[in-house]
């Protein structure tokens, strides 16, 4: 009997230490939070994201003792594989990884292998102000998120262009072709599998195909073949044209940047309306850039913050994603001065006083208005993305 007790007690026990706070008793959370150290997994690569992540840290220790140490990532993968490894190695409680910037096939992997803690999103108090019928901020590049990721920016590709030796916008991958021809060495874009020129390959793909619809279904080998293949042909032209000849490119979007700055390329690509008035402001770009989107539209989508199941700290890392969602600090996130992108929120959702920090915030000379953005393209399916990425490394890859 004392050996069955016994036995009771530690299940009992373990049962208790891997017990995960409740989203719905917010008092709790708080609570629980107070006196936590979340580790933020998400990308390094820029220093507006990294200040905006400082601030935030700053913020949510004055405000509810949370103690916020930003793991810089250069492949978001790097923090999915470790959480999948601590699973694997039965470390369900005490994770290293508390919360992670997150978009697309990551989402997809670590929802489809049960890593994610939740779902918690939509019980956090500011879900409130959410954008839930204007903004695609329950979706992942297709996959529902379902309250296991929560929204905290929005982003839509815009164009690059040094209007003083770019005379008007090209809005075509066909218009961008024909100038690149004309003026080789001077466009370029990151070398997938960087986020940021992998959605360069799913823009151009969904400007130069008849069949958008199979975009938002899981790719086979068949459909991948066929829809992608007036990709394919398009790179086989644009590539001897590319900076470089397209034997080299920047490793990231702010090195792209870099190069405008330094006179070499005149036209890049960017997921961020406000990015190139934030650098303007910064003296990373040149006054004469400006922005613009194409015809046909162009790829937008929410970044998200998910937990993993084990995480040693999910009320802290809760407190966080809420904060974030705050009037506060998405009016200061979209501030260009700080960060420039686009805000969750529903403006008819806010009060007056919440609203009028957004009416101040002065957009900056090269950022389009809501209007001049329209309607942002769905993401294709997160197998897209990855077949692309895998292709395109087959075809062009530097090494």
């Amino acid at each position: 009997m004392k050996r069955m007790l016994t036995a009771l007690s530690a299940a009992l026990f373990a049962t208790t230490a891997m017990a995960q706070p409740d989203p719905s008793n917010w008092d709790a959370v708080l609570k629980e939070a107070n006196g936590q150290t979340v580790y933020w997994n998400a990308w390094g690569g820029s220093t507006t994201t990294n200040d905006f992540i400082a601030w935030v840290g700053d913020r949510v220790a004055e405000e509810y003792g949370v103690t916020l140490e930003h793991v810089k990532l250069t492949d978001t993968a790097d923090a999915v594989a470790r959480v999948l490894a601590e699973q694997q190695a039965g470390k369900n409680e005490g994770g290293a990884v508390d919360i992670i910037w997150i978009n697309g096939a990551n989402f997809a992997s670590m929802k489809r292998q049960d890593l994610l803690f939740g779902p918690f999103a939509e019980q956090l108090p500011n879900w409130q102000f959410v954008d839930v019928d204007g903004k695609t901020v329950q979706t992942d590049f297709t996959v529902p998120t379902e309250g296991y990721e929560s929204p905290w920016a929005m982003a839509q590709v815009v164009f690059m262009y040094d209007t003083a030796d770019i005379e008007a916008p090209l809005t075509s991958m066909d218009a961008i072709l024909e100038w690149s021809t004309a003026h080789p060495g001077r466009f370029t874009y990151p070398q997938p599998p960087d986020f940021l020129g992998a959605t360069f390959l799913k823009q151009a793909l969904l400007d130069l195909t008849d069949d958008a619809a199979a975009l938002s279904q899981e790719a086979t080998p068949e459909t991948f073949a066929k829809v992608s293949a007036p990709l394919w042909d398009y790179l086989n032209t644009l590539t001897p044209t590319l900076w470089r000849e397209g034997k080299a490119y920047p490793q990231t979007g702010p090195q792209q940047l870099q190069l405008i700055n330094d006179g070499e390329i005149d036209l890049a690509i960017s997921f961020s309306p406000g990015e190139a008035s934030t650098a303007i402001a910064n003296f990373q770009l040149p006054e004469t850039v400006r922005t613009y989107v194409l015809d046909k539209g162009t790829l937008g989508n929410a970044s998200y913050l998910a937990i993993p199941y084990n995480a040693n700290a999910a009320a802290g890392a809760m407190v966080i994603a809420n904060f974030i969602l705050s009037p506060e600090a998405q009016a200061h996130g979209l501030d260009p001065l700080n960060l420039g992108y686009g805000t969750v929120l529903d403006m008819a959702k806010l009060s007056d006083d919440q609203r009028a920090a957004f009416d101040q915030i002065e957009l900056g000379v090269a950022t389009l208005t809501p209007a001049q953005l329209g309607t942002a393209l769905p993401e294709p399916h997160p197998s897209w993305m990855t077949m692309l990425t895998e292709e395109w490394t087959k075809r062009y890859g530097v090494q």
